[in-house]
């Protein structure tokens, strides 16, 4: 018997993470490792079993992620860490009089409207504009019960989930390259990236929308991995072809975990509904990938069968449970917003009056905020001269002033300006397309499956807002994007450096260029987000350095 290589016998010593070197499926010939390779280069890098006299079905490796594990949470500890530096030093600037700026002056006084009220709810719709779910407000509310209504507070759970965010995108690219070095990258650039660095200095809802489909996706790929082990373990037993679907695999906590993170984004945002159905098609697209990388012999059926039910609750009934769960403060107050309007301007009887009357009141509620959104358009008139439309969020082309100063009373001596706008870091945003060109190159032709993940949710930030474009849209809706451009351009220099050890048959020159090129790009990234601090954090600049900083047109 000729046993199938083996993923140990070929491992990169100087890669740490437990993957080949030379030895990638496409040296094997195709009809051999054809079934094993699809939608994941995982599948591609190694193979661990032998059926036969010659070369047989090969299965992915059981190892999942670096294996590096002591040095990978020193690394996350100190890039946290400084992440944390990043987002808290001098919070408190800058300010309106002391006063909010810009979207804050709608989420900071409801929020502290939600703390002081007695009941974590709205009850009074003379705050502003109620059009948002209630959870984005309570993280708010959880920062001014700690440090009052001031800027600390009504900024400090935006900091904190800010800095976890780094952690999350750490861990999350660590798994997909299984590479700490790779992952480390991914969180440097997350810490430099002006858009996410931004949303988590002031109080509004994005960075925890944010945050919790980011922590939904990372949960979605543990799954995916989980899975794998269970069905190596079942493959491992000889026990793969009981059934032509495969095996049953089990309640799966880290996708339901996704689904209560889901449902918490939307509840912060309505928009947080674009990730729960493309995360659903991600979520089969895995089961599909796993059931075929292990031989069963009917995937696709299988999938239906044992699946696609259980992700179809998960992701799709779970969140709408949670999104309900969110409002049970409303429902059991007395004083909520909206609360009777059955009785009110809604008359006990029609078509519906079996639906108990809560439930028709919160109807109503939503239909008025979906209304309220409706009517913000361009053809009714509504414009704002920072509004843009999402063709330029990929490269940042109209980015958003979030709060002005000028004067030498506002920010001291000399005639000076204070700004702070919500602004990609161009290093990373500019080179958007050529990232999502290689991605697609790589997910398409060549199976890798990683880049399906950011694709998939760079799409799922994107897409759907070219649905309505007499929309009014900023620039703030792009900050979805970011953790995911992020990641794919983390993916891109880690194939630059040659990774997975697909360069070592070129020599030594070509891995030390790829190294070369990788740390000048890094560096120019830290050093335009260094350039751009000023105006991210609303730090005092004369007029002359204003200028430079505004490198095109439309950023004014």
């Amino acid at each position: 018997m000729t046993a199938a290589p083996s993923i140990h016998d070929t491992a990169d010593p100087a890669s740490g993470d437990g993957r080949n070197g030379d030895a990638t499926a496409w040296e094997y010939p195709l009809d051999e490792v054809e079934p094993a390779r699809l939608y994941g280069s995982d599948d591609d890098l190694g193979a661990t079993e032998d059926l036969g006299d010659a070369p047989g079905p090969r299965v992915p490796d059981p190892v999942f992620g670096a294996t590096d594990t002591r040095r990978g949470w020193i690394v996350a500890a100190v890039l946290t860490a400084i992440a944390a530096v990043t987002r808290f030093w001098g919070l408190n600037v800058p300010t309106d009089g002391g006063t909010p700026v810009f979207d804050e002056k709608h989420y900071v006084p409801q929020a502290w409207q939600v703390l002081t009220g007695g009941n974590w709810i709205e009850d009074n719709p003379a705050y502003g504009l109620v059009v948002h779910p209630p959870v984005g407000k309570w993280l708010i509310a959880v920062g001014e019960g700690l440090f009052g209504y001031t800027p600390l507070g009504w900024r400090f759970a935006s900091a904190v989930v800010g800095t976890i965010m780094v952690l999350i995108v750490f861990r999350l690219t660590r798994r997909l390259s299984r590479s700490t070095l790779i992952g480390a990258v991914a969180a440097v650039f997350m810490i430099c990236d002006g858009v996410t660095f931004v949303s988590s200095r002031v109080g509004m809802l994005d960075i925890f929308q944010i945050f919790f489909v980011l922590g939904g996706l990372a949960a979605l790929v543990a799954d995916r991995d989980q899975m794998r082990s269970r069905l190596h373990r079942v493959w491992s037993e000889g026990r793969i072809a009981d059934s032509p679907f495969g095996p049953r695999l089990g309640f799966r906590w880290w996708r339901f975990g996704a689904a209560v993170l889901l449902g918490l984004g939307c509840a912060t945002k309505w928009s947080g509904i674009y990730f729960v159905m493309f995360f659903l098609l991600l979520a089969i697209g895995f089961d599909i990938a796993n059931r075929k990388a292990y031989h069963v012999q009917r995937p696709w059926m299988g999938t239906l069968r044992r699946d696609v039910i259980p992700s179809g609750f998960s992701l799709g009934v779970v969140p709408i449970l949670v999104y309900l769960g969110s409002f049970a403060p409303w429902f059991a107050s007395e004083t909520s917003v909206y609360r009777y309007e059955v009785g009110n301007s809604i008359g006990y009887d029609g078509p519906f009056a079996w639906v108990p009357g809560a439930f028709r009141s919160l109807w109503y509620y939503e239909a008025g905020i979906l209304k309220f959104h409706e009517g913000l358009t361009n053809s009714t008139g509504n414009h704002h001269p920072w509004e843009s439309k999402p063709w330029t969020w990929p490269m940042g082309l109209r980015p958003m002033l979030y709060a002005v100063q000028n004067g030498p009373d506002k920010c001291g001596a000399g005639e000076c300006i204070r700004v702070q706008m919500l602004i990609g870091t161009p290093a990373m945003w500019w080179l958007a397309f050529p990232m999502l060109l290689w991605g697609l190159w790589q997910f398409l032709l060549r199976r890798d499956w990683r880049y399906a993940v950011v694709i998939v949710a760079y799409a799922a930030s994107f897409l759907p807002w070219f649905l309505n474009l007499d929309r009014q849209m900023y620039f703030f809706y792009a900050a979805a994007m970011a953790p995911f451009l992020i990641m794919g351009l983390a993916l891109c220099v880690g194939d630059l450096l040659g990774a997975d050890g697909r360069w070592r048959k070129f020599g030594r020159e070509r891995r030390m260029l790829g190294v070369v090129l990788a740390s000048v790009y890094i560096g120019l990234v830290i050093t335009n987000f260094i350039w751009l601090w000023p105006i991210l954090t609303g730090q005092p600049i004369s007029l002359h350095m204003w200028n430079l900083q505004m490198w095109l047109p439309s950023w004014r």
